[in-house]
């Protein structure tokens, strides 16, 4: 495969405007099926999960290589709702354009805008695909307005629809000014036929729009342009392609996936116009031994790969998907993980065609590829020969917004639930798992509501393991405001040898922060060297108690002034117990308070809810800290008590219309107002 003959895209868009079924006509196009899968009817070659075809939606990002007219196409197939966005955020790394699919009914939603602001950051090319044209209420026109206002880039059209909705049939192709028609079987071939001449006018318009806008891609054919000269089909493509790769205007094609109109036509502008691995700037990774910069450079350097993306497959176990950047790899060689200092042996490699995998002697750079059962490697690892010791930046995920306690139900299944959660981990970057040791809780950290819930389905259909969710405990903690003295005396006569401890304490306040701190200011030997550690013990366990409801005691000094022992009763046990005493006989002199955990949150939100956005903060006792304007919304930092955003994801979804989303982090501990501690002390006494 010629480097130059590669293109590797991804097919991006908020989910339901019909990226896999677009995917699923290509492949049949191609060649590489023999029939039409569908997302609704459960056979699409794509979305192959059991938990996929249940939900008719797509979770993992999947690859797709196709061969037209002699070219390679490698398709990444990426989802589209916001609990799985960090998938589409890893695969936008590996490739060199975009295919942005937006919906003729619905327009551009938020997902939309912030995976195009991931291919930005990639510098992709793209082209926007205008899916369901066959819809009710579906309107090309209205589309392009949306693309400009929601992007604010040049929507540039090379084809225009024939007929809307039910009579939607076909399209008019600008670059060659012929008319394609499409029989009501979608598996059938388009006829090329002259313009309609009712749509002359319309068409003369935009072909003239797009001349304009392709002339001025190059000096020459300005030039020809402004002199009254018609330019040629090739300098037509040619400055298409440039403008493209260049991003002076965004290429718009309109069609049907289901109805397989305009999928051939974009197969051809994928190639015609997105860029081959030779056009894109030069992956950039760093050499470990010197620190410098290492340019991967396609068809000079040593081999050099990027891993994507993982799958766990429950017969050929683990699969590892990876972008050769540079040079060239074969079966059976031994590669270098930089990132872990390993050494992995390569076994047998794959390309992709969704679910199937067909064997290859060789990948090439620019190829995306397959192997399986590597031991070390995980995603967002590099692979390189070992010559040059190379690296590539990993891709900065989010940190996960909601969190659940997960619970086995039964006791059988508690090692299987954290042997298959590591197993998913590896799959999916999105997700965490956490012990909190304030609470004790294993705690399941994932990207929204959806998202967790789909990790339990997998453990039940993956591995069998059954599991309940719970909303996690808050780390509430406890501390004083006030200072005192007091005794623990522990005395107990009951035949034999007695058990006597006898101490004298002082407790005060340490700023927030300052932990636990015990000084010893025994003078005399009122309490002997070898009990005093008895007695820190003894307060030091007492106060993960507390003295109010349960929760750690936090920031206080101890200082033991005094105390009594006997020569023969007292021991370690006793003096443990006498401070254990002390303490929460004192603590309560000391105006014990309640922590709670306060949260850095930031939002994004379209402008027209901004307001709603704000109050909502305001009535979760939030402090507004800014709000900035950004493109097309505001962005909005605030500090929340955690109590109040425990279940903030479904919440600023519905107030922003699916438009809004959030992350969130620990900022610090503050007083929990009075009235609320005294709510959590009546609960905490009624358990």
């Amino acid at each position: 495969m010629e480097i130059g003959k590669i293109r590797n895209v991804a097919f991006i868009s908020h989910g339901g405007a019909g990226k896999t079924s677009l995917v699923e006509t290509i492949l049949f196009n191609a060649g590489s099926t023999n029939r039409i899968g569908s997302v609704e009817n459960g056979t699409s070659v794509m979305d192959y999960d059991p938990v996929e075809i249940a939900r008719k939606l797509s979770i993992h990002s999947k690859v797709s290589s196709v061969d037209w007219n002699r070219f390679q196409i490698n398709i990444i197939d990426t989802p589209g709702y916001s609990n799985f966005l960090h998938e589409t955020k890893a695969a936008v790394s590996a490739v060199g354009g975009a295919v942005v699919i937006a919906s003729a009914i619905t327009g551009i939603k938020a997902e939309t805008q912030r995976v195009w602001q991931f291919a930005d950051e990639n510098e992709l090319a793209k082209i926007i695909f205008v899916n369901k044209m066959d819809k009710d209420r579906a309107d090309f026109y209205r589309a392009l307005g949306d693309i400009e206002q929601s992007f604010g880039v040049v929507p540039l059209p090379l084809f225009l629809p024939i007929g809307k909705e039910d009579n939607f049939k076909g399209i008019v192709d600008l670059v060659k000014m012929k008319a394609y028609v499409y029989p009501s079987e979608p598996t059938a071939e388009y006829k090329e036929e002259e313009i309609p001449a009712d749509m002359m006018e319309e068409v003369e318009k935009w072909r003239t729009r797009l001349v304009e806008f392709v002339s001025e891609t190059d000096d020459e054919l300005i030039e020809k342009y402004l002199e009254g000269e018609e330019l040629t089909f090739d300098e037509i493509k040619k400055g298409l392609r440039e403008g493209t790769i260049s991003k002076q205007f965004i290429p718009v094609i309109c069609g049907s996936a289901v109805n397989n109109i305009g999928s051939k036509l974009l197969l051809e502008a994928i190639i015609d116009y997105l860029p081959s691995p030779l056009e894109r700037e030069y992956k950039v990774a760093k050499n470990i031994d010197t620190d410098e910069d290492f340019i991967a450079v396609p068809d000079e350097a040593e081999f050099s790969a990027f891993v994507f993306k993982t799958f766990i497959d429950p017969f050929a176990g683990k699969l590892t998907v990876f972008r050769v950047y540079s040079g060239e790899i074969t079966g059976d060689t031994e590669v270098l993980n930089t990132n872990k200092g390993k050494k992995e042996r390569l076994g047998q490699l794959f390309l992709l065609q969704g679910k199937n995998h067909v064997k290859v002697d060789r990948l090439v750079a620019g190829q995306i590829g397959m192997v399986a059962k590597l031991k070390n490697t995980d995603t967002f690892d590099t692979l390189c020969t070992g010559k040059q010791k190379v690296k590539f930046d990993s891709v900065e995920l989010n940190e996960p917004v909601l969190s659940y306690s997960i619970v086995p139900k039964s006791k059988e299944d508690e090692d299987k639930v954290s042997s298959g959660l590591h197993k998913l981990m590896e799959e999916d970057a999105g997700i965490r798992l956490d012990r909190d040791e304030r609470t004790g809780e294993q705690l399941i950290k994932g990207m929204g509501q959806m998202h967790i819930e789909i990790v339990v389905e997998r453990l039940r259909e993956k591995f069998g393991v059954q599991v309940e969710l719970k909303t996690p405990k808050v780390p509430y903690m406890e501390t004083i405001k006030g200072t005192a003295k007091g005794q623990g005396k522990y005395k107990k006569q009951s035949g034999g040898r007695g058990q006597y401890g006898d101490v004298w304490i002082e407790m005060e306040p340490l700023p927030r922060g300052g932990g636990f701190e015990f000084v010893n200011k025994i003078v005399g030997g009122a309490v002997p060297k070898q009990f005093i550690p008895a007695v820190e013990k003894g307060i030091y366990e007492a106060a993960k108690e507390g003295a109010m409801a349960g929760y750690p005691m936090v920031d206080f000094k101890v200082t033991l002034y005094d105390g009594s022992y006997h020569s023969v009763d007292s021991s370690e046990m006793a003096f443990t117990i006498a401070g254990s005493m002390a303490y929460k006989k004192v603590a309560m002199d000391c105006r014990p308070v309640m922590l709670e955990p306060i949260m850095n949150v930031d939002i994004f939100v379209p402008d027209d809810t901004t307001g709603t956005v704000i109050g909502d903060l305001n009535s979760r006792r939030g402090r507004i800290g800014n709000v900035e304007p950004e493109a097309n919304g505001q962005h909005i930092r605030a500090q929340v008590p955690m109590s109040e955003v425990l279940s903030y994801a479904p919440d600023i979804r519905s107030m922003t219309g699916g438009h809004g989303m959030f992350t969130m982090e620990f900022s610090h501990y503050e007083e929990l107002p009075g009235h609320l501690a005294d709510k959590i002390v009546e609960q905490s006494a009624g358990e």
